[in-house]
């Protein structure tokens, strides 16, 4: 049995929530600390949790709720230069569900606060205090609090990394800009189908939501790096016209530009990838979700891989007594298998800006890569199939 009794969970995003409610599971108590003045604090737009993701969410009761604010996407379609090609299902599979950030928070942390947990907005770390036998956390404005252990649930710009490791690697800039909106505009795609189109200057993906609306978002090539701090700072008429400019001439993606209002439009800032980070956890601090894998968006897996963290740290914190060798049980099941699918959408990001001479050829090669590279039974199996077992011990 573990001696972790209490834990502190820096976040309130996504793993946040997922962590504290599977520790909470686990026998462990946990409170959650978010940074912002709210959890639903409204930064990004839509994110897609793929059928393993969904299937972690089961483990810890919220999966139902997840999936009443969500979109089941069945279909995939790629379009390129106009030409458009069906992506093959993996057989068997339930539906990716594609849901608004925001809205994912609140029921992630609602979920929460319903399994007992305490979430607290407004409370920024600043340091924290080892001790023999747990941690004291530090905020900005003045308190503390008090556990055995700490959880770093604080995304890509995680301050707890930086307490880990000050040599830890920061993210990486993919050279793209993050833009989403829902708006109004005629669609002849299916509902329930999300459209990866490769554009003619750069890419975006959208999918209708069948009341005569339609999500996109861009990827918009940039070679300033911008934060979401900076991004939000040039006024979103300034993007829109960008944005018109670099998609005008693609079908329909330059009548989802021309018909985004500045109200609609969602500034996300620089699109990141994490390198591979060497070092996990130190003593009673640990890392989860984005602070310490981020996949590009290209992956379709940063929130199902953040969410299968937290429910695995929670099932190694559960079953083995001493923290550091649960921390290093907890990388042992999580790091090969968060660095590959990172490896895979890092090779998808060189394709997202084709020239007219590589669109052609995608689209001669297309009938062959959808039925090898691009054949999920082939390809993403073990990614869309893993399941974890709750009740299976974890082996020191």
């Amino acid at each position: 049995m573990s001696t972790v009794r209490s834990a502190l969970v820096i976040g309130g995003g996504i793993a946040g929530p997922v962590t504290a409610t599977a520790l909470r599971k686990a026998g462990i108590d946990a409170r959650v600390f978010e940074a912002y003045p709210g959890t639903s604090h409204g930064i990004g737009s839509g994110l897609a949790l793929a059928p393993n993701g969904i299937a972690a969410l089961e483990i810890i009761g919220v999966a139902d709720a997840v999936r009443a604010i969500a979109q089941p996407v069945s279909n995939q379609v790629l379009l390129v230069g106009g030409k458009r090609h069906r992506v093959p299902r993996l057989t068997d599979a339930p539906p990716m569900q594609v849901v608004a950030r925001a809205d994912l928070h609140r029921v992630l942390s609602e979920h929460a606060i319903s399994a007992g947990v305490p979430v607290e907005s407004g409370r920024r770390l600043v340091g924290v205090d080892e001790h023999a036998d747990g941690v004291t956390a530090r905020f900005a404005d003045g308190r503390t609090a008090t556990a055995d252990i700490l959880v770093g649930a604080d995304g890509i710009r995680s301050t707890v990394r930086d307490l880990i490791d000050p040599a830890a690697p920061g993210p990486h800039y993919t050279g793209m800009l993050g833009f989403g909106a829902t708006t109004d505009c005629p669609s002849e795609t299916a509902t329930g189908t999300m459209v990866f189109a490769f554009g003619k200057r750069a890419y975006y993906l959208f999918w209708p939501l069948g009341d005569g609306r339609v999500t996109w978002g861009a990827n918009l090539p940039h070679r300033e790096y911008l934060t979401l701090t900076e991004a939000r700072a040039v006024p979103a008429a300034r993007w829109l016209e960008i944005l018109r400019d670099t998609y005008g001439d693609d079908v329909p993606g330059g009548e989802l530009a021309r018909n985004t209002t500045e109200e609609q439009l969602e500034i996300t800032g620089g699109l990141h990838i994490m390198p591979p980070v060497p070092h996990w956890y130190r003593e009673r601090m640990v890392l989860v979700g984005d602070a310490v894998h981020a996949p590009s968006n290209s992956s379709g897996q940063g929130a199902s891989l953040a969410v299968e963290s937290g429910v695995q740290l929670a099932r190694c914190l559960r079953d083995i007594p001493d923290p550091a060798r649960a921390f290093a049980a907890y990388e042992r099941l999580r790091r090969a298998r968060v660095e590959g699918i990172a490896a895979r959408a890092a090779k998808i990001n060189h394709s997202k800006t084709p020239g007219p001479m590589a669109r052609r050829i995608m689209n001669l090669l297309m009938p062959l890569l959808v039925k090898t590279v691009m054949n999920p039974d082939k390809t993403q199996a073990d990614e869309l199939r893993y399941r974890i077992d709750w009740d299976e011990p974890v082996a020191v």
